[in-house]
């Protein structure tokens, strides 16, 4: 029996998708019954008959924060996926990451411990890679320190240490670090927020640019480290390093939009960042960009996938091919 935490997601929902077309014995956690109906209809953008693959998965309510509901989960349990996360960079939310991404990573390793899983596969970030020095590229390898991490980055690195004690302690062990996940269906949120943004055609792009990965690519990873020998190890899930102006270009022209032209410049974002926090201090409104935030984007990180290529033997579909399709979904599900 297969379990995969954070079921409703965009990682966990296409998981799911892919172990319903094999026909493996499945659960998956929810917390509420509205983002349910997410996971159909993501299942409808791949298949005719998403009601028959929906129906092979066993539901069960549970919170990763609530152990006794999460014990629940882990009945006959052999294998599991933890894709279950919070992703903010406000760090006004430091106190619920830590409980959701640190805590609840810890509460997960602890019950496969209990129940004696077979193999255990953790999504992580790479936002968990260490920073490089210099010119290099950043690899598995990375040393990490915690200076100039956001929030975000901080509580993954350290649920990351949980899934490796939980090595130590008898659990088989693999974890991905994927770049921006690319994929349709959660248009408000994450890596969504990108479509939805790209739909009003802004003229404006950040500098920078960062790793990318189509979500298919991320859960084939995923399952060919899960059908493995291997156990104790990381990959850097990116298939590509592109730029945010590359990246919102294809994606505004995708729905029709111009590409945007004007790069802001740092002390435009200097700027925004302290009326950002002004209006933080005045309203208690969540942040939207930080000091942090804008000194990483002064050195973009190039990420380098090798070591799947290599060891995994890994051929990764062209990001483009994922934004079409998703930019096609997008647009019939928002059209005036």
């Amino acid at each position: 029996m297969i379990l995969v935490t954070g079921g409703t997601g965009l990682v966990g929902s296409h998981l799911l998708l892919r172990l319903a077309e094999k026909n493996e014995h499945i659960k998956a956690t929810y917390r509420k019954e509205a983002r349910l109906e997410g996971v159909k209809k993501v299942f409808s953008y791949y298949s005719e008959k998403p009601w028959e693959l929906f129906e092979k998965i066993q539901w069960v309510k549970a919170d990763i924060t609530d152990i006794p509901a999460l014990e629940d989960s882990f009945k006959r349990v052999t294998h599991v996926y933890h894709c279950a996360a919070l992703i903010s960079f406000d760090p006004g939310y430091y106190t619920k990451l830590v409980k959701v991404n640190i805590e609840g990573t810890a509460n997960v390793v602890n019950l496969c411990i209990k129940f004696g899983v077979q193999k255990l596969c953790y999504v992580s970030s790479i936002a968990a890679i260490g920073k490089t020095v210099g010119d290099k590229k950043a690899t598995e390898e990375n040393e990490w320190t915690p200076q100039g991490a956001n929030v975000y980055a901080l509580t993954k690195y350290e649920a990351e240490m949980e899934v490796w004690r939980g090595s130590q302690e008898g659990v088989p062990t693999v974890v991905v670090n994927p770049g921006i996940i690319i994929g349709p269906g959660f248009w408000e949120s994450g890596s969504g927020l990108l479509f939805s943004t790209a739909a009003k055609g802004y003229n404006f792009y950040p500098p920078s640019g960062s790793g990318c990965i189509s979500v298919s690519d991320t859960v084939n990873m995923m399952l060919s480290l899960m059908t493995s020998p291997i156990q104790g190890a990381r990959y850097i899930a990116v298939s590509e390093n592109i730029s945010y102006q590359k990246l919102l270009g294809v994606l505004q022209e995708q729905m029709g939009k111009k590409a945007p032209k004007k790069a802001l410049k740092f002390w435009q974002l200097e700027l925004f960042w302290r009326l950002d926090w002004l209006v933080h201090l005045l309203t208690r409104k969540g942040r939207s960009l930080t000091k942090v935030g804008v000194a990483a984007l002064r050195k973009p990180e190039i990420y380098d996938n090798t070591k799947a290529r290599e060891q995994l033997g890994f051929n990764f579909e062209p990001v483009k091919e994922s934004i079409v399709f998703s930019c096609s979904k997008f647009m019939e599900e928002n059209r005036k």
